[in-house]
Parts: structure tokens; C-alpha cells; sequence
């Protein structure tokens, strides 16, 4: 009789274990996969909330911007009315209204063809995408090297990736419904393995032509800005769609993917809450011969909550930054009633999307001090266009504030904690880090190798990129800077009045900068700035008063930092 209750009760938790979770396979077929691949998405709908894994296996998956599902998504940080007017996405995966949903790739990759939106989560709960690689038949980004210089011309060589076409001696790079002719250019150099925004070998050409195929000869009226060996990357500016949105969704986790080629603008979060990124590879797949994975930014997160978490992670080979947290100041347009607001988004690259949630807790901000001169929570929110919302609060807002004239409203609720240990940061053009959120931040134990501007930007603005906000509570500790721009870690808001400091807290410890010059931390306007037991390594005799630079700060404390002069 005990055996028997012992295999019933085996039986149910076997019968549990296949109840708790449903399981989906797509087996990779010859062609275009987009649709059978969306099939599988509609399908896991069906089981309503319950737990469903959606296999692939380790084989390429095509994706086409001809099949993928188009929808209309704004996204922060991408492009104005007047770059891409039609602001429709092709996406590839769209998960809309979804909820314990798993994408394991088991190895697959996932390529596109033409500029498409690799995947879309919209609205969604613990959703994971794991063990895969996102890249592209025909990147956005081409690529050539240089491979003899003239006083007047240049050879390079196409790679083999980057289709390109001459017609009567004009050149362009060709793809999937895209072509490039001018734009912008990347160079790099794989002796220091850097990369810097410069000259492209697409301005002022006066012919191309073809020695044999992938070879050709480049003419100018002026001796081009190359060296033998140079890879050119090329791009245009507009980002008219994303690798990832994620949007208005929580518990989100992406692991064990390789970003091998990010299209037009890299995995964008905006307004969601609990985002974490895991052992990822933001870098070309090895043996490609590729140098650049993306076309702009890798990680952005725009408006969100909760955690945020990045951890054990490779950024390589990007056109922007790699990662960048902050969220957005609309501006006070006008006072419709003592309790409702009329804002709007200001930067030519953010609008469209609901940035104020019923509930939510606010704070005005004055654009010159940057400093909040009151709080209110949400009642009710209106889109009167894709640049206005109308704002309604709970309370009335005093007299004071509402005759500021330059003010600035800002979405508290939607700032995160961050969290990002543990990554490697290289090839990038600009800084490694920008955050800006007044919630808990540890940056600790990654690598700055040779980023041409700062490794860590702490900033905050309200007249510019219009992204907010002040800091409260941010450890910069155990990380490597080797060769980075300067100011190394950049701490400046642009507050154009003193009235108080803008950021708190910031604490500097136990790193270890590798310098090219003497700009090594420079730090405005910060109540609690703490730098520690930092090592600063430089070949050129100098002291740490040059070093290290503070403007408007109060309670700092610099101590047992040691300065190392190479010889």
C-alpha cells in the first residue's frame, strides 16, 4: 500500500511538472522564418498566463522586414517627425499583452534581412529570451579596409558582408530595401583597438571603380584621411527602427545572447520595471571579420523602475554609448489650472510615448538650478499629440512654482536602482556609462578599455538632451580605466545657476585608472563626494591635485588615493 501512494504521489508531481509548463518547438526551415516564428508567439497566447517555452534549435532563423509584423512604437532616443515621419516598426517577434513567456534559442540565430526591429515586448510580464544571436544578413553598418593610399586616391577592400553597387562611377552600399551613400563613418584601428568618429570615404569621391570584385579604387581632389589598415565603418544618422523595445512591461530578462549586429539603434527599454541583462555579447560573432556590432547605443533605458541589472556582459564595437539610464524632462508648456499641466517633449529624438502613469509621483524641476522646487502625484494623464500630454494632479500646485519659468516636470516613480558589475567595455567611440537616476546605483568590477571619451558620464540637463535626472546614491568602485578620454569619470550636470548642488552621494573607490593625461575625475555640483583608495597610474610627472578637480561641491572627502608616475 505505501508503494502505492508513493507512485501516485511520483505520478503528480510528474503530472504538476508537465501542467506547469507548456513547451512550443519551431524547427528551423529554409527560408524565411518570420511568420512561423510569430505563429509560435500567437500560439503560447492561447495557454493564457501559463508558463510556455518556446524551443528553437541551433540553427539560423531568417527574418524579413517583407513579413514582419509592422506597428507603430515611439521610441526615446531615436529619430524626429521630420527624420522618419511614418514611425511604423518591422518587427520580427512581437510579443504584445504577454505573460510567462520563454524564447530559448538553444543556439539558433536569429538574422535579419533589411532594416528590421529584431523583437518587440510590449505590455508584458516575466518574459526571457535566452541562448541565441541576433545579427544581420546585410548590416546597416558596412564595412571596408584600407589597403594602399595615394596622394589622391585609396584601395580598400569590401567586406565580403557589405553589398555595395557603381553606376557610372558612383559608389553606394546596398542592402535589403536600403542604400548608403554618404552619412557617417567610424575608423578603426585594430593596433590599439579603438574606434573614433571622423572623415568618410564616401565624401567627395569623385569615381569608384571596380579592380575585381570586393577590391576598388576610391578617387578624391585631395588626399583622403586614411591609413593602410584602417576599417572604415559607414552609417547613416537615422534611426527609423530598433534591435529591442521594451516597453511598459516588468520582469524582463535577457541571458546568454550574443548581439552580434544591432540595426539602426540598439535594445531599448522605456517606461518598464525590472529589466535584467546577463551574460551577453554586445561584439561581432568571432571568425566574422567584422569590427562593428552597432549602428548606435547597445543597452538604453529611458523611464523605467525597479532594477535594473547588467552583469558579466561584453560591449564591443558600438557607434554610441553602450549603456545609458536616464529619464526625461518634459517642459512646462503652460498651467491650464492650478492642479493640470500642458508639457512636452523637447528633444528632436523623444516623443510619442506616455511617460506620466495615474499614481505616479512627480517633480517640478527648475531647468537652470536643476533643483526640485515641488512634488505632486498623477491623477490622470491625456496624449494631446505625439509631443503634449496634459497632466492632472491629485493636488493643487502652490503659487511659487507655478510662476517659474523655465520648469521642467520629471517622472520619479519610473527611476531605477542599477546595478551593472562584472563587464568588459571597448571599441567605443564615446563614454562606457551614462546614469542619471535617484534611486541606488553600484557600478563595480568592470573594464574601460581605451573608450574615447569618459568611462562613467554623470550628468542631468534640462536645456539640451532634456535627459534627467540627479543622482542620490551611486558607488563607482573595484573598475579598471585603461587609456579612457577625459574626464575618465565625468560628473556634470548643466545647471547654469548655483543655487545648491544637483547630485548626492557618490562615492569613488578602490579603482584603478591607467592614464594617457591628467584629467583623471572632475565633478561639479555634488553634496557627499567621497574618493577613496584609488590608484592612478601615469607616465608623466604630476600630482593628484591635478588630477582629481571639484567645482561647487560641498563634504567631500578625498583620501588614500595613491599616484603611481610610470616611467
Amino acid at each position: 500500500m505505501r508503494k502505492t501512494f508513493w507512485f501516485i504521489g511520483i505520478c503528480c508531481w510528474i503530472w504538476g511538472i508537465a501542467q506547469a509548463e507548456q513547451r512550443i518547438f519551431v524547427p528551423a526551415e529554409t527560408g524565411d522564418m518570420t511568420q512561423k516564428l510569430q505563429a509560435a508567439i500567437d500560439e503560447a497566447r492561447k495557454y493564457a498566463g501559463e508558463e510556455v517555452v518556446i524551443e528553437l534549435q541551433n540553427r539560423d532563423y531568417h527574418l524579413s522586414r517583407a513579413k514582419a509584423s509592422q506597428q507603430v512604437y515611439y521610441a526615446s532616443n531615436t529619430t524626429s517627425e521630420q527624420e522618419n515621419p511614418d514611425q511604423t516598426k518591422h518587427i520580427g517577434l512581437w510579443l504584445k499583452d504577454l505573460k510567462h513567456i520563454t524564447i530559448d534559442g538553444q543556439g539558433a540565430r536569429l538574422v535579419g534581412h533589411g532594416e528590421i526591429t529584431t523583437f518587440v515586448i510590449d505590455h508584458c510580464e516575466d518574459i526571457t529570451l535566452r541562448n541565441l544571436t541576433v545579427t544581420s544578413a546585410d548590416p546597416t553598418v558596412p564595412e571596408l579596409t584600407v589597403s594602399e593610399v595615394g596622394d589622391t586616391y585609396m584601395e580598400v577592400r569590401i567586406h565580403p558582408q557589405s553589398r555595395y553597387e557603381i553606376k557610372d562611377g558612383k559608389f553606394a552600399f546596398v542592402g535589403d530595401s536600403w542604400q548608403l551613400d554618404g552619412g557617417i563613418a567610424q575608423g578603426y584601428d585594430s593596433t590599439k583597438d579603438i574606434t573614433w568618429r571622423g572623415w568618410s570615404p564616401l565624401s567627395d569621391m569623385k569615381q569608384a571603380t571596380e579592380i575585381e570584385p570586393g577590391v576598388l579604387r576610391f578617387e578624391y581632389k585631395k588626399k583622403p584621411q586614411a591609413f593602410v589598415g584602417e576599417v572604415f565603418q559607414m552609417r547613416d544618422g537615422i534611426r527609423d527602427e530598433v534591435c529591442g523595445l521594451i516597453q511598459y512591461s516588468k520582469d524582463i530578462t535577457i541571458e546568454e545572447v550574443q548581439f552580434a549586429f544591432l540595426g539602426n539603434f540598439g535594445v531599448l527599454s522605456q517606461m518598464s520595471e525590472n529589466i535584467t541583462y546577463r551574460h551577453l555579447a554586445f561584439e561581432p560573432e568571432a571568425g566574422s571579420g567584422r569590427t562593428c556590432a552597432g549602428f548606435a547605443d547597445f543597452a538604453h533605458f529611458s523611464g523605467c523602475k525597479g532594477t535594473i541589472r547588467i552583469e558579466n556582459s561584453r560591449f564591443v564595437g558600438a557607434h554610441d554609448d553602450p549603456i545609458n539610464v536616464h529619464g526625461t524632462h518634459l517642459v512646462v508648456q503652460k498651467w491650464l489650472a492650478p492642479n493640470q499641466v500642458l508639457v512636452r517633449y523637447m528633444h528632436p529624438q523623444t516623443h510619442g510615448f506616455q511617460s506620466f502613469l495615474p499614481g505616479n509621483e512627480v517633480e517640478f524641476i527648475d531647468a537652470h538650478t536643476l533643483l526640485p522646487v515641488a512634488s505632486a502625484e498623477v491623477k490622470e494623464t491625456e496624449m494631446k499629440n505625439s509631443r503634449e500630454i496634459i497632466v492632472t494632479f491629485s493636488q493643487n500646485i502652490n503659487d511659487k512654482c507655478r510662476q517659474i519659468q523655465a520648469l521642467l516636470l520629471e517622472n520619479i516613480t519610473y527611476t531605477p536602482e542599477v546595478i551593472i558589475r562584472g563587464n568588459y567595455f571597448a571599441r567605443i567611440p564615446t563614454r562606457g556609462i551614462l546614469v542619471t537616476t535617484q534611486r541606488k546605483v553600484l557600478i563595480e568590477n568592470n573594464t574601460f578599455f581605451r573608450m574615447q571619451m569618459s568611462g562613467v558620464l554623470i550628468a542631468d540637463d534640462g536645456r539640451s538632451w532634456f535627459e534627467s535626472g540627479k543622482v542620490k546614491d551611486i558607488t563607482i568602485r573595484n573598475n579598471r580605466f585603461i587609456e579612457c578620454g577625459t574626464p575618465v569619470i565625468n560628473i556634470a550636470p548643466e545647471n547654469d545657476r548655483n543655487e545648491g548642488c544637483v547630485h548626492r552621494n557618490i562615492r569613488i573607490q578602490n579603482n584603478r585608472f591607467q592614464l594617457i593625461n591628467e584629467d583623471a575625475i572632475s565633478a561639479k555640483s555634488v553634496e557627499g563626494l567621497e574618493i577613496t583608495d584609488n590608484l592612478f597610474q601615469i607616465k608623466k610627472a604630476t600630482n593628484l591635485e591635478q588630477l582629481i578637480r571639484t567645482t561647487d561641491c560641498q563634504q567631500v572627502k578625498i583620501e588614500n588615493n595613491k599616484l603611481d608616475v610610470e616611467p
